[in-house]
């Protein structure tokens, strides 16, 4: 790469080869466009699996190093993130003993998200390379497991104490070494101010939508189902409670349809829930899908509904409103600031109202247009050209302040 060019690497050893989560989608949108500047370099640190989803994103341009790891991926999440940073890691050493640091470390180093195979060897990147920047991106903020809504609760508890307690080393790394941090709501700002570090070099990315795709696709002649959830099948989802939100929604329109897409590991007791309950002529399940499929299962429903019990923002539903459904959720603190339109905010948890919003979006004609106009006017603004312009130009001006 010629040395008049900004070099940025971007460390992504958690992404996949299935399913996309909004840290990942966030850095292959961001890839994809920084590849086209003139004058940028992009270094990209995945697995193999990793580097099939790049490519399959459209990002061939790039300069990548590849870790071989996936094999340790049948021993378990805990071991396999494990082996992913000590590799990692040794990897960036590696790479610094051979002295390749013009092209390895770059000017710009981000890591692109808190887990440690991302987050420790991008600040080991930083730390053997002074003249480096290190952006870190921060998406979820671990919940406190001791507060009362949290949503690892029950069987859930253990996994979430240790979501917790193996986050808090790298938000600590993060805090003290990052120059540049990126989060996706405005609640998150505060928790990484620091004497060296102001407001304006925390960047509240929010995500983005290809509003060019949603507008090509044409709506359908019926909508085939009158709300959607699209996500992952997460605790802090809300997936399961939406289940008992829907059984009060039968009982007030009771030919009401659901669609579930998404995957993940309460996929099975979705399933078994929806045999329980007797909905299997009620709800509809969908694996992870995306590009135009997704777009015309999202047209096929009337509304979205995001019933997430902690969240930063939640990036799907954005999509599905830049289809024209209009979103209930929970009034989390979150989505004030990330929809503070298009988006009918429930008090948090109460089911009932939940349930009432989305029978008032369906039979209030005045109301679904309203906010049906909300949802397109405020995903429009999400256009993934426009927010990576500016992250790119804050981005920039943070690196040379």
């Amino acid at each position: 790469m010629p040395n008049n060019k900004i070099i940025i690497s971007m460390i992504a050893y958690t992404m996949g080869d299935e399913g996309m989560c909004g840290g990942t989608r966030i850095f292959i949108e961001i890839a994809r466009r920084w590849l086209r500047l003139e004058g940028v370099g992009i270094n990209i640190f995945v697995t193999e699996q990793g580097y099939t989803t790049c490519i399959r994103n459209g990002l061939d341009k790039a300069n990548y190093f590849i870790l071989k790891g996936g094999k340790y991926k049948k021993l378990g999440l805990a071991v396999f993130y494990t082996v992913l940073t000590i590799k990692g890691a040794l990897n960036v050493l590696s790479l610094k003993l051979q002295g390749k640091g013009a092209e390895a470390s770059g000017a710009i180093v981000y890591s692109t998200s808190d887990f440690w195979p991302d987050a420790i060897p991008g600040w080991l990147m930083n730390r053997l390379y002074p003249r480096s920047r290190w952006i870190a991106g921060f998406y979820l903020s671990a919940p406190n497991p001791f507060d009362k809504n949290n949503p690892y609760k029950g069987k859930n508890f253990l996994r979430g104490l240790i979501f917790y307690i193996s986050q808090y080393p790298v938000y600590l790394l993060v805090k003290i070494f990052a120059d540049t941090v990126f989060v996706t709501s405005q609640p998150d700002v505060d928790r990484f101010i620091t004497e060296k570090r102001g407001e304006n070099k925390i960047i509240v990315i929010r995500g983005g939508v290809d509003c060019t795709l949603s507008d090509s696709v044409p709506e359908p002649a019926i909508k085939k189902y009158d709300a959607v959830f699209i996500g992952r099948f997460h605790p802090q989802k809300g997936v399961l409670g939406l289940l008992d939100i829907w059984r009060i929604v039968l009982a007030g329109k009771k030919e009401a349809k659901l669609l579930i897409i998404g995957y993940g590991s309460l996929q099975k007791d979705i399933e078994d829930k929806i045999t329980a309950l007797g909905f299997q002529n009620s709800v509809s399940m969908h694996g992870y899908v995306d590009g135009v499929e997704k777009i015309e299962l999202l047209k096929s429903a009337k509304i979205v509904v995001h019933p997430a019990t902690y969240d930063s923002g939640g990036m799907a539903s954005c999509e599905a409103m830049a289809c024209g459904l209009p979103a209930v959720s929970f009034n989390l603190e979150s989505l004030k600031t990330y929809y503070p339109k298009g988006m009918i905010k429930t008090p948090c948890f109460n089911f009932e109202l939940f349930a009432k919003n989305i029978l008032n979006l369906l039979s209030n004609k005045d109301l679904f247009d309203k906010v049906r106009k909300d949802a397109i006017e405020w995903a429009h603004e999400w256009n993934w050209d426009k927010r990576v312009d500016e992250i790119f130009s804050k981005v920039i001006k943070n690196q040379r302040a």
